[in-house]
């Protein structure tokens, strides 16, 4: 499936509240047409609660046409949702390149190294300026 296609069947439902889950979703969002997924995403967690799985307040649902997903949006959007009122809209594609799980730097990767850095041996070696004469080591 395109990745253009599929975003304009996904929707983003936002402030939903904690006790909705994937089959409170379902069970709303199936009135408007087949629903192919939905994904709940979870928040960090807790490190002193490990066994709390609480999701980030927002989720994506993917219909099987986009009409389906417009008329989700045009009747569920501003509505309330388990006594909250939330926002449904199409699903924008991320902007940027992914970030790698772990918030690590970039140059962090081994891809990237490979890719952006030579051996000491093949950059020429390093000349500091602070050594009498600005002398090179090889």
């Amino acid at each position: 499936m395109e990745e253009g296609t599929k975003s304009k069947k996904t929707i983003f439902v936002g402030g939903i509240g904690d006790d909705v889950d994937e089959a409170v979703l379902l069970e709303h969002f199936a009135t408007f047409g087949d629903v192919i997924e939905v994904q709940l995403p979870a928040a960090p967690s807790n490190p002193s609660h490990p066994n709390d799985t609480k999701h980030r307040g927002f989720a994506f649902v993917t219909f099987s046409s986009p009409a389906d997903a417009q008329d989700a949006i045009d009747n569920m959007d501003l509505n309330e949702l388990n006594g909250r009122v939330v926002r449904v809209n199409l699903a924008r594609p991320m902007k940027g390149p992914t970030q790698a799980p772990g918030n690590r730097a970039i140059w962090e990767s081994e891809e990237w190294l490979q890719k952006n850095v030579k051996p000491l041996s093949q950059s020429g070696g390093m000349c500091w300026s602070t050594l009498p004469s600005h002398e090179c080591i090889n």
